[in-house]
């Protein structure tokens, strides 16, 4: 996959919000990775900021809807995963002012 595919398909992600924390996924540290299959399938894998998190579904389904406007991806797998666990050091610097932790 192209560099400049990745950075699309991280930028669509960027697009889904986190509902309780009001901070999209990708700058909450909750996206491991993106990869994108031979018949076009695009891979996510990530985790969630607690185990039994009520909201998973909606995660998930944001997640998918993010990623069908791009011409490349057929379909969405998402994989929740929770090793490595999540901890607010995966978070981006602007997750961390938005949310006011200190780095």
């Amino acid at each position: 996959m192209s560099e400049a595919l990745q950075e699309n398909l991280m930028g669509a992600l960027e697009n889904v919000i986190d509902p309780e924390l009001g901070i999209d996924i990708v700058n909450l540290g909750l996206v491991y990775g993106v990869d994108l299959e031979e018949d076009g399938t695009a891979v996510v894998t990530m985790t969630l900021t607690a185990m039994g998190c009520p909201l998973a579904g909606h995660i998930e389904e944001d997640v998918k809807r993010c990623l069908e406007d791009i011409p490349e991806v057929t379909s969405t797998q998402v994989n929740i995963v929770w090793s490595p666990p999540w901890s607010k050091d995966r978070m981006s610097r602007y997750a961390k002012i938005a949310l006011g932790i200190p780095d």
